[in-house]
């Protein structure tokens, strides 16, 4: 009967256990040891302590021997908590790229990847990308032009993206593991993940092909796996688990932290619970009680748990959700999970030890810490992760087999950059059409070819270790092309009348001013292109220089006394075929452009358009004659200089009017529109009349009056 000796080196305690394998390959639990650690040597998986670690590993080692020999070979796991998973994208013009392959996808993934590891490196700082290996990516989702799609192959468009998730190792982890055991006079036989070993563990292979969650809730951290296709496809941690359930216990009754660990283990046994708080006093609560108090804090685990598991599975609820580790056995927990995911609650279980298929559980405790553990010895028994090195491109590569190894992963742990699988794309393009910059990308290069020990191989060919890649680049791409019809659109040849004269019109091309008619010439780097389209009565106009046009007919603005006005009845107006247009009009073949002007105004006609007066006139009669008299009451400016009623204006002219003396009319003003004097030989008195009334020649007068100066002899 073979035995197997596996170690579970957790946060806060480790774990060794004895398994025999009896020869029909199932086992049964020879011994187990659980040991806590003495100091804080163990941060988030990783050791961080060697020596600490190796104390205990040497002291459960020791206790183990004195019942069953020396122990010389271990198995072993790296903590699921210690990888990374981050996510990453890389995108790809295919404007000018035939239908895509399955090689092509492979290759974009590749690049997805290596940015999800960029991004990795940049959150860890100081790490290069050879500190990590890739062990695991899954497809997020792929995009074509910007629109979600379920496969890109066969696909065209204009650009694809993918999106992945990817999940790495530390070599660290590894490295101080191994450290640890060889202080501890020990080997690895056997290395496997821990959540790779409670899956190997507890789900056969016929059901790896389910969409599953397995969440291992320890002390300080719950570690996820999810598998779908017959492999682990993701990997994630929360830094909630246990604890926080037992520090809340703590909080509310204030217990010592052991206590608190004892009744929060009791609260699914019992009905009571017995309390004696760290004052000394002792009470008996109800179980159902205290759950209630601490629900917040698993509401806030399950929440935890719920968002990783969906972040890690594309925002998909897995089929089913299996809990293991100490922490699975919190209360209600199973019931928050299945609320939270949208699954029927038998769909999330706690397993123990008992659902292990391969294992006698007969007098052993059945509890979901030791799955784990148990997990570990026949996992690294049954698939041990092994070292593979091959060649790439002279370069040795050793890859942590947690997988099938392919090319691809051969291609990351050698850090060949993605951009390479490819030859160099042609230069582009940068031209100029109507003051817009086009760029106009080179052909894209060919693949590089992947040889696998000389015969040509996919990304997702299989290695074994010893393989010889080599890579070959393909050839690069040509340097863009484009011809001037692919650029601008061009429209039929018109026949206009214009002003009286016929016109042959078509659209103006023109390359770096130089008005060009071949319109399937090669552009240039750099080429300024420039095409006036023939559309409107704009465009028509400007082939025939006759774009003064449009300012005749530009609403006749005044600017009078600092305020804009428009008189539209004043414009130029443009016709088409006798009909008012407008520049935006469209023109077609046989379409006659005239012109209508009008006169330009006077500085009268606008005074009167705008009910301003500029002079003062009355119409009298005096001695039998009829006189019109008139004085300026405004005074113009046009343009800041004077102006009379008659000064002619034109748009866009400033205008001001400036009031003067408003008084009337008075008799002796008469004088100076009259020629009437004195007979020169009178002599005599006389008396001046308004309308035959006796007045003073300082009288006033109106329109209309009769004026006169009656003469009286001396006798």
């Amino acid at each position: 009967m073979k035995k197997i000796f596996a170690l579970d080196i957790g946060t806060r305690s480790v774990v060794g256990v004895i398994l025999e394998k009896r020869d029909d390959s199932h086992y049964s639990i020879a011994d187990l040891l659980i040991e806590e650690h003495k100091e804080r040597a163990m941060v988030d998986g990783q050791i961080h302590n060697v020596l600490h670690v190796a104390e205990v590993i040497q002291h459960i080692k020791i206790k183990l021997e004195e019942s069953h020999g020396p122990l010389t070979h271990v198995n072993v796991a790296a903590a699921g908590r210690s990888l990374k998973t981050e996510s990453g994208s890389a995108l790809l013009n295919i404007k000018k790229h035939a239908a895509l392959t399955e090689d092509d996808i492979h290759r974009l993934e590749l690049a997805a990847v290596q940015n999800a590891q960029e991004q990795l490196i940049y959150h860890q700082d100081g790490k290069i990308a050879s500190h990590y290996y890739c062990v695991g990516y899954s497809v997020l989702h792929y995009y074509i032009d910007d629109q979600e799609i379920g496969s890109l192959i066969d696909q065209q468009g204009e650009e694809i993206k993918i999106e992945v998730i990817a999940t790495f190792l530390p070599r660290v982890v590894v490295e101080s593991l191994i450290a640890s055991l060889k202080r501890a006079d020990l080997t690895i036989n056997g290395l496997t993940l821990e959540p790779i070993a409670a899956i190997n563990a507890l789900i056969p292979a016929t059901m790896r092909r389910l969409n599953v969650a397995l969440v291992d809730i320890g002390a300080g951290t719950s570690d996820i796996a999810i598998t779908d296709d017959n492999t682990v496809v993701a990997y994630g941690m929360v830094p909630t688990a246990g604890d926080e359930i037992t520090e809340a216990l703590c909080d509310h009754y204030l217990l010592d932290f052991p206590v608190a660990e004892k009744i929060k283990r009791e609260l699914l046994t019992k009905d009571t619970v017995k309390i004696a708080d760290i004052l000394g006093f002792e009470q008996i609560i109800a179980s159902a009680e205290a759950i209630e108090h601490i629900k917040p804090a698993i509401e806030n685990l399950a929440g935890s748990i719920t968002n990783e598991i969906l972040h890690l599975n594309s925002n998909r609820a897995p089929k089913a959700v299996l809990l293991v580790g100490g922490g699975s056995l919190t209360p209600l927990l199973e019931k928050e999970l299945a609320e939270r995911l949208e699954l029927p609650l038998n769909r999330v279980a706690v397993r123990g030890i008992d659902a292990i298929p391969l294992l006698n559980t007969d007098n052993t405790t059945r509890s979901p810490e030791l799955v784990t553990p148990i997990g570990i010895a026949i996992a690294a028994e049954h698939s041990p992760i092994k070292y593979v090195t091959v060649m790439v491109n002279g370069q040795t590569v050793r890859l942590f087999e947690v997988k099938e190894m392919t090319v691809a992963d051969a291609l990351l742990a050698a850090n060949v950059q993605a951009k390479k699988l490819y030859g160099k794309p042609g230069l582009g393009l940068a031209v100029t059409v109507n003051g817009q910059q086009i760029l106009i990308p080179g052909e894209l290069g060919s693949p590089t070819t992947i040889l696998v020990n000389g015969k040509i191989a996919s990304m997702k060919h299989p290695i074994q270790n010893g393989d010889i890649l080599e890579l070959r680049e393909g050839e690069n791409g040509a340097v863009g092309h484009a011809s001037l019809n692919e650029l601008i659109e061009t429209t039929p040849p018109l026949t206009i009348t214009a002003f009286d004269e016929i016109y042959e019109l078509q659209s103006t091309i023109r390359v770096n001013n130089n008005i060009m008619t071949n319109l399937h010439y090669s552009v240039q780097d750099g080429d300024v292109i420039t095409c006036t389209p023939l559309q409107t009565i704009e465009d028509a106009l400007n082939t025939i220089d006759k774009s003064s046009v449009l300012e005749q007919v530009q609403p006749f603005k005044l600017i009078i006394d600092h305020q804009s006005i428009e008189f539209p009845a004043l414009s130029d107006e443009l016709l088409l075929n006798g009909i008012p247009a407008k520049k935006q009009y469209p023109i077609q073949d046989g379409d006659v452009l005239t012109l209508k002007p009008h006169t330009n105004p006077t500085v009268d006609f606008i005074s009167q358009h705008v009910h301003l007066t500029l002079y003062n006139t009355i119409h009298v009669r005096f001695q039998g004659e009829e006189l019109m008299l008139s004085k300026p009451i405004i005074d113009v400016l046009v343009n800041r200089e004077p102006a009379n009623a008659q000064t002619i204006l034109t748009s866009g002219d400033s205008l001001q009017f400036i009031t003067l003396d408003q008084s009337g009319w008075h008799y002796n003003d008469i004088f100076r529109f009259s020629d009437w004097q004195l007979p020169i030989a009178f002599k005599g008195t006389f008396n001046i009349l308004r309308n035959g009334e006796a007045v003073n020649f300082d009288a006033p007068i109106f329109g209309g009056d009769t004026l006169a100066i009656e003469l009286i002899p001396t006798v």
